[in-house]
This record gives C-alpha cells, sequence and structure tokens, in this order.
C-alpha cells in the first residue's frame, strides 16, 4: 500500500515531536521501544518517519511521555468540535494551569503547601 505525500508528512512530524518530547523528559529510544515492545531499530524508524506508528502504540507513547495524545499530535488549543466553556476560565484553573509550567520542585513545593491547607480543614471539620 502506497502512502501520499501528506501522509509521509505527518509521520515524519509526528515522528519528529516524540523525539523532541522524548528528549525533553530524558527517555530513551530503548525505554519506549521497550514499553512498545519493539526493537530500538523500529522505533528510531518511527521518529524519522521512515515507518508508520501503529495507531494502537500512541497511548503507550503518550503514557510513557506523560502527555496527552493532544499534546503528542500537537494540538495546543482544543479542537473546534469540542464543546466550548462560556466564560472567563476561573482563576484557580489559571493557576494550576501557571503551577504545571514550574520546574517539578517548585511543584512539589506548591503541592505540599495545599496538602498543609487541606489537612488544617479536615482537622477543623471534625
Amino acid at each position: 500500500m502506497t502512502i501520499s505525500n501528506q501522509e509521509r508528512e505527518f509521520f515524519v512530524e509526528l515522528g519528529t515531536r516524540i523525539a523532541q518530547l522524548r528528549k525533553s523528559r530524558n527517555v530513551t529510544q530503548v525505554q519506549l521501544a521497550e514499553a512498545l515492545n519493539v526493537s530500538q531499530q523500529t522505533f528510531q524508524a518511527y521518529e524519522v518517519g521512515r515507518r508508520r506508528i501503529p495507531v494502537s502504540a500512541l497511548p503507550v507513547v503518550a503514557h510513557t511521555l506523560s502527555v496527552s495524545l493532544e499534546e503528542l499530535f500537537g494540538e495546543t488549543e482544543p479542537t473546534t468540535t469540542m464543546p466550548r466553556k462560556r466564560g472567563p476560565v476561573p482563576r484557580w484553573q489559571q493557576q494550576i494551569e501557571a503551577i504545571a509550567q514550574l520546574p517539578k520542585t517548585q511543584q512539589r513545593f506548591v503541592a505540599q503547601m495545599i496538602d498543609t491547607v487541606l489537612a488544617q480543614q479536615a482537622r477543623q471539620s471534625v
């Protein structure tokens, strides 16, 4: 079965994105290949777009890289087919999104602070 230029371009871009995400998360090709139960050479072929990565492998790749499928596909905005909530984003949601951009050590610190406040509230409620 032949592949169109558009399909080839899609798989090259997907492979490039996977490689970038993999490197930014310090995951090796070997680790991802093992998660997919394929050889490192096969996984390398996925990354350069020489082979098409199976659709069934994409959730495993996303999970291993700790990203959503949308992020794996390079979707940064919600698709137009999804219903959009009207009105401004609540402040707490903006804060959560800002926290997600912090370095992991600062994220842990914020999580500890939240845990402390919630624990104090639970004790007061009893």
